[in-house]
C-alpha cells in the first residue's frame, strides 16, 4: 500500500524511520515539515512545520525524535505534546543524525566538516565536537560504535573516547560511499556506492576475511553498465543476515548476506528510492520513492511512501 497525506509531501523526502516499537513512521523532507504517520491507523498522527529543508530524522523513543535541517539546526520534537526546541546548531548545513540508546547521545554531523554529539541527559548538552576535514556522506551507529563514511574510507569511533578514530578503513570500493549502515547482529557494516556497488565488512580483524564486495545489477542494461547510486541499505530484523538495497533509479534487492546471493528483486518504484525502513519486527518495509537531488534527469513527481508486507514478498 501507499500512504496518501491531506496535505501532499511538497518536496523531496529525506529519510524514512520506523519507532523503536510501535507501527509509527517518521518522515522527514526538504518541504520543512516534519511528519509522524500512524502506519497501522492510516492516520497522520504530526506534522511539525520548520524554517529550513529537513535533511535527516531519527527517533530517540516513542515520545522523543530530532531532525536536522539546512540552517544547520539540530531539533528535538516531544511527540506527544507537540513541541519543539533547537538543542544546538552547526556552521554550515546539517546533513547526517543518529542517537545512541546506549550513551543517550545525538550525533549530527554537517558540511562545516564537523561531527557534533549531544547529551540528552546533561543541561549542557553539547560534549564533544570533532573536526574531520572532510564532508561527512553518511553515518551508523552501533553499540558503542560510530561508523562515520567520508569520501571512499570508514572512520570508525568509540562512543566511550570520541578523541580520534579506534580505526580508518578503506573501502573495498574505490569510488565515493554514499551510505552506511551497521549489522544488526554483529560488529560490521555495508556500504553502498555511488556506482551501484555495496561493500560488506566486519570490525574484528579475525573475521576481516568475511567481507566481500558486489554489484547490485551485473548486467549491462542497454550495452552499459547499471552505474546507479546506492541511496540506502536495511537489514531485515527477522531474517537474520538479509537486507535490502535501494538505488536512484528505483530499485529494491533483497540479498542474504551469509549465502551472498540475491533473494527477490521488487517491480521498479516510480521514482528514486531515497530511504528505506523496517519496523520493528520486520514484518512491514517502508519506501520512500522520491528524488534526492543527485543528478539533473530525476523524474519531477511528487514523493511517494510505500509500505510492504515482508510477508507478501
Amino acid at each position: 500500500m501507499s500512504l496518501y497525506f491531506q496535505n501532499p509531501i511538497g518536496d523531496a523526502v529525506s529519510r524514512i524511520q520506523f519507532a523503536p516499537e510501535s507501527n509509527n513512521l517518521l518522515i522527514s523532507s526538504w518541504d520543512s515539515n516534519l511528519r509522524l504517520y500512524n502506519v497501522d491507523d492510516a492516520v497522520l498522527r504530526l506534522e511539525a512545520p520548520c524554517q529550513a529543508a529537513l535533511l535527516d530524522c531519527c527517533f530517540q523513543s516513542e515520545s522523543v525524535a530530532f531532525s536536522v535541517d539546512s540552517d544547520g539546526c539540530v531539533r528535538r520534537y516531544d511527540l506527544h505534546l507537540e513541541t519543539n526546541d533547537t538543542i544546538g546548531r552547526h556552521h554550515d548545513i546539517a546533513t547526517c543524525l543518529g542517537y545512541s540508546g546506549i550513551t543517550s547521545q545525538v550525533i549530527s554531523a554537517s558540511l562545516d566538516k564537523s561531527i557534533m554529539v549531544w547529551d540528552m541527559r546533561s543541561a549542557k548538552s553539547l560534549v564533544h565536537r570533532m573536526n574531520l576535514g572532510a564532508e561527512v556522506e553518511s553515518m551508523s551507529l552501533s553499540g558503542f560504535y560510530l561508523m562515520v563514511a567520508v569520501g571512499t574510507s570508514v572512520n570508525i569511533y568509540d562512543l566511550r573516547n570520541l578523541e580520534k578514530a579506534v580505526e580508518l578503513k578503506e573501502s573495498r570500493m574505490d569510488v565515493k560511499i554514499n551510505c552506511i549502515t551497521s549489522f544488526p547482529y554483529s560488529k560490521g557494516y555495508a556500504v553502498g556506492s555511488i556506482d551501484g556497488r555495496v561493500a560488506l565488512d566486519f570490525l574484528s580483524p579475525s573475521d576481516s576475511n568475511k567481507g566481500y564486495t558486489f554489484r547490485c545489477h551485473p548486467k549491462s542494461k542497454n550495452g552499459r553498465k547499471h552505474l546507479v547510486s546506492i541511496n540506502d541499505i536495511a537489514f531485515s530484523p527477522r531474517a537474520h543476515g538479509n537486507f535490502v538495497t535501494g538505488d536512484n533509479h528505483g530499485n529494491i534487492i533483497e540479498w542474504d548476506r551469509e549465502r551472498k546471493r540475491r533473494l527477490y528483486e521488487f517491480p521498479e518504484f516510480p521514482n528514486s528510492v531515497a530511504s528505506l525502513s523496517f519496523n520493528n519486527s520486520g514484518e512491514l518495509l517502508a519506501i520512500a520513492s522520491s528524488c534526492t537531488y543527485q543528478e539533473a534527469n530525476e523524474k519531477e513527481l511528487p514523493p511517494q511512501i510505500f509500505i510492504r508486507k515482508t510477508d507478501d514478498i
